[in-house]
């Protein structure tokens, strides 16, 4: 079962990783599947630099992220931060 848990957890980040790579094209299949739990996705409250929820491209205004689940907050930050286009 641990095994199972390492194995989904590494999955979920590696497919964080290309939707941040990708610019946004795995973001349309993202969102027919569950989103990423915060702590797989080395989600903090804090921004990293000009980095922040609110100037990503997967920000949902008014506290939700397309990819990550749960609230979210405005000036928080994760792995998966992209640049609005």
């Amino acid at each position: 079962m641990t095994e199972f848990r390492y194995a989904a957890a590494r999955r979920a980040i590696l497919g964080a990783g290309l939707v941040a790579a990708s610019g946004g094209i795995a973001i349309r299949k993202a969102a027919a599947q569950q989103k990423l739990a915060k702590n797989l996705i080395m989600y903090q409250d804090t921004p990293k630099g000009d980095q922040r929820c609110d100037n990503c491209t997967h920000w949902q205004p008014p506290n939700a992220c397309a990819i990550v689940e749960g609230n979210i907050l405005p000036q928080a930050w994760c792995g998966a931060w992209a640049p609005k286009a």
